[in-house]
């Protein structure tokens, strides 16, 4: 059972069990149930929400096994030009502290159609693919290979785990050192569509490892190529430039300076907007814009919605102003 928060029905308490660095900058959370409630199940690919330190929410994967049902496991990177979630996630929480989860969603799962997989894991998104791994391991129906491209050992999460009896003889580990020349070649792996033996692609990582793949596999079949990114780059850009909004509705005139979003000054002003990512990814503060010329920075609307809509958790503005009905 979930309990009720009355700021918040979608949250619920849980506790950190344990931190621990498993890679320069990346430290795993591990969440217990607080009150002695139970936690809801997931299958491998889930994510949750979570109301970090700083307030801000963020989607992290679970990268457990989904056979235990009695904790989840996060494993965060530290971005220091990000917005401050991952931040405050891992220079504050300790153990015993209490964070506010949602329940998990799944929109990354394992294709029960697929006879066989191939997982292909960058930096960080390595979390979902773990979960992935221990899951079909622990099944034993069907065959996996996973390949984890990273810069260099300190870099690169879980290494113990992935060497274990039972990931092992399934786990490709590379280290490129930053040098393009010594990218690992994936090219041998997705000539041959995978609707030739059943197979189906996972792809989670940096922006660039994902268009890479997707350049790859264009001729396999849509239907067996997965992709999950861990939202819109929320980072300040070096071009990004402050811009006023009138909020029509309401009345209100305001400036969101460099390195802050739309939504939070909005909410400073006393605007309630629906909220859950935060990072561009779920749709809920989608906002119709009236007038002026939108950057869009989210992974949400389609192309004929950009006209007429903003997600406002990431989004800013081409011009100087932008007109939005709230």
């Amino acid at each position: 059972m979930i309990p009720s928060q009355p700021d918040s029905p979608e949250l619920f308490p849980v506790a950190i069990a344990a931190a621990d660095r498993v890679a320069r900058d990346i430290v795993q959370f591990e969440l217990r149930p607080a009150s002695g409630l139970e936690l809801p199940p997931f299958e491998a690919g889930a994510h949750i929400p979570v109301r970090t330190p700083s307030g801000a929410m963020r989607q992290y994967s679970l990268c457990g096994a989904p056979s235990d049902p009695g904790r989840y496991l996060i494993a965060v990177k530290r971005e220091a030009a990000g917005r401050g979630g991952s931040a405050s996630m891992v220079d504050t929480l300790q153990v015993g502290a209490t964070l506010q989860i949602g329940a998990p969603v799944n929109q990354f799962p394992l294709d029960d159609r697929a006879r066989s997989f191939l997982l292909i894991a960058g930096g960080i998104g390595i979390t979902p693919m773990l979960s992935m791994a221990l899951a079909l391991a622990e099944d034993g129906s069907r065959r996996f290979r996973l390949i984890y491209l990273t810069r260099d050992r300190e870099a690169t999460a879980f290494l113990d785990q992935l060497a274990s009896p039972a990931l092992k003889s399934s786990v490709t580990v590379h280290h490129d050192g930053g040098d393009p020349d010594q990218a690992f070649d994936l090219w041998p792996l997705l000539e041959k569509p995978g609707s030739v033996n059943g197979q189906h692609l996972y792809c989670c990582g940096p922006t660039g490892l994902m268009d890479a793949v997707r350049d790859m596999s264009g001729h396999w079949p849509a239907s067996a190529v997965h992709f999950e990114s861990f939202g819109a780059d929320t980072a300040p850009r070096a071009d990004d430039r402050a811009f006023t909004v009138l909020c029509r509705k309401s009345a209100h005139e305001f400036e969101v300076p460099v390195g802050q979003s739309i939504l939070a000054i909005a909410r400073s002003h006393g605007i309630a907007i629906p909220s859950s990512c935060e990072s561009g990814t779920c749709g809920s503060c989608k906002t119709v814009l009236l007038s002026g010329c939108a950057d869009h920075r989210d992974m949400v609307l389609m192309p004929e919605e950009r006209e007429s809509h903003i997600m406002v958790c990431v989004s800013r503005a081409q011009g100087s102003r932008l007109e939005l009905d709230l």
